[in-house]
């Protein structure tokens, strides 16, 4: 069963707001608790204000366990922008954009699935064949025409300024 809840109009730009929600996606909901609380971005508590809401919505309305619950979905919209003017050189205006974000958390619970026998894998052993030593005349001679180049990396640095000798 899926719990959401919304927070709308949330006075931090959508793409600041989901740098933090990025990191408490797919993660079970104690997790992402201890995550928000250590994250240093101005967006954690809001969002974290919203996840303890949705945990408390769903232990009281749905009668979940919050300990089986894990974070399913987390969206980022954007809002409606506030539009101000700042005065600029030679009487002119510039327009600045103060963006708001709406965002919806959805918690689901953990399902586990029924247990089923496992079929064991039977173990084939195979017996390690012998490699004989090589003598002197089976080893590869050294060749010196199919001599390893090094990579450009190792090589040096190329001058590409040269001094003139006066």
């Amino acid at each position: 069963m899926e719990v959401k809840a919304k927070l709308s109009y949330l006075r931090i730009a959508p793409r600041k707001v989901r740098m933090v929600t990025a990191l408490i996606k797919g993660k079970k909901v104690e997790k992402a608790q201890a995550i928000l609380n250590f994250t240093t971005k101005k967006a954690a508590q809001p969002v974290l204000k919203l996840l303890n809401s949705a945990l408390a919505s769903a232990i009281n309305n749905f009668q979940m366990k919050g300990s089986n619950m894990y974070i399913s979905k987390v969206l980022v919209n954007e809002g409606p922008k506030l539009k101000r003017w700042r005065a600029r050189a030679r009487g002119r205006a510039f327009a600045i954009q103060k963006k708001t974000s709406h965002i919806t958390i959805v918690l689901q619970e953990t399902e586990k699935a029924p247990r089923t026998k496992k079929k064991k894998a039977k173990k084939v052993i195979t017996p390690i064949k012998e490699t004989k030593k090589q003598t002197q005349a089976e080893k590869p001679k050294f060749k010196p025409e199919l001599e390893i180049k090094k990579p450009k990396s190792e090589r040096g640095i190329k001058r590409f300024f040269r001094r003139k000798a006066f």
